[in-house]
């Protein structure tokens, strides 16, 4: 049975800060205005659809308690809808829309909700990190180091310079300001109201499109501390071969910090014939991997491959490829082992000027591509991201 993607919708990004525009909002909030959101644009009668799952990379205080089904009520869904929440770093929302087209695709259920929330200037990052961080044993034995000494780790081993992940920053920011600009997230973007129904929010708030190379220059590194405080030495544990570690990742080319959400109406042909509905894609494979742990942010190249294998493709058969921009290095590395020249790649820009709202960007940049797809009229996309603890997910979608 096909899964077929008929529709998504996405909130704007809002810093992920308590004097950002969606501070007030919680998460619960923000998932019920998208689910709303997608009922009423599409007239969709919700007593058809099976399950929501949401994924979150903190799934602790607020944003626990099987969030996705609280969401489900709130919005006013069939009681009947099921709900679920799941947790794989920054690949959870991908993974979510991933779970229900598995669904789909065995034909236990006909249609669902995928997708993922995260407020991060209502809830700390590392909350609900566990063993992985903070058990000795097992931090350890893994060689743990924090994710940015992982993007400094993969820069000196590739050779990436400061002015190199700079440069690369600066064009996302333009790449960015271009497609708001030009209306490209238009029809995808959700504005978030508050509770008098005014609007906080209908644009990304991250975004700095004056960046340039120059004023990059001027930020610190951000993770020197960690290394000097230790991690330095826990990294060259791991990779003798590096002499000195070159610490060129800041705020500035790496991902922001942000509150958001994303969701994915994913279902069967006959789901989309009793909804009246047209399907605008499809989810053609998708594939889960895990990676050395210590850089934690390789796997998206491995991962793409193991996707195309499902999907019976090769790599030129990817017409766009979007991977999430965790970190600058991350993404010029998976290009370099992919060879995939820069106009086929995160053409929208990405999570360096839009910000990365951790559990919800799967989600998100899927419906990127897609809406990209269209807007080009090409035919197939691979979305991808790198999580932690070595963690990295892929979905390849292709219009219909």
């Amino acid at each position: 049975m096909e899964a077929y993607i008929y529709d998504h919708v996405r909130t704007p990004r809002g810093k992920g800060r308590p004097d950002g525009a969606l501070h007030e909002v919680t998460s619960v909030q923000m998932a019920t205005q998208l689910l709303e959101a997608i009922r009423d644009r599409n007239n969709l009668d919700t007593s058809l659809l099976d399950d929501v799952i949401l994924g979150m990379a903190q799934p602790v205080g607020e944003q626990g308690g099987v969030l996705a089904r609280a969401a489900v009520l709130q919005a006013g869904y069939a009681q009947t809808v099921a709900g679920q929440q799941i947790h794989r770093f920054c690949a959870s929302g991908l993974d979510a829309v991933s779970l229900i087209a598995a669904q789909v695709h065995s034909g236990m259920i006909q249609a669902g909700i995928g997708g993922g929330v995260e407020s991060m200037s209502r809830t700390v990052m590392g909350y609900d990190s566990g063993a992985w961080t903070s058990d000795p044993a097992v931090a350890y034995h893994n060689h743990y180091a924090p994710q940015g000494i992982g993007a400094d780790i993969i820069a000196t081993l590739d050779g990436f310079s400061r002015e190199d992940v700079d440069r690369f920053a600066v064009e996302s920011q333009r790449k960015a300001a271009n497609a708001w600009e030009n209306g490209y997230f238009k029809k995808s973007i959700v504005p978030i109201r508050d509770v008098l129904g005014e609007v906080l929010l209908d644009h990304d708030e991250h975004m700095r499109p004056g960046t340039t190379v120059e004023s990059l220059a001027k930020l610190k590194p951000a993770f020197e501390g960690f290394g000097k405080g230790g991690f330095e030495a826990v990294a060259k544990a791991k990779y003798p071969q590096i002499e000195q570690l070159d610490y060129v990742h800041h705020g500035g080319n790496s991902s922001g910090i942000v509150d958001g959400a994303g969701i994915v109406l994913v279902g069967s042909k006959a789901f989309g014939e009793r909804a009246g509905l047209k399907p605008r894609g499809r989810m053609r494979a998708y594939a889960n991997i895990g990676s050395e742990p210590t850089i934690m942010l390789t796997a998206p190249a491995a991962c793409s491959d193991k996707a195309l294998k499902n999907a019976g493709m090769e790599r030129k058969d990817i017409d766009l490829w979007e991977l999430n921009e965790a970190f600058a290095s991350v993404v010029m590395r998976f290009q370099n082992v992919m060879d995939i020249p820069d106009d086929k790649i995160n053409v929208n820009g990405g999570a360096i000027a839009m910000g990365h709202p951790l559990g919800a960007t799967g989600a998100m940049i899927l419906g990127t591509v897609l809406d990209e797809l269209e807007r080009r009229d090409k035919e197939t996309g691979l979305i991808t991201l790198c999580a932690a603890n070595g963690l990295g997910t892929a979905a390849i979608i292709e219009r219909v």
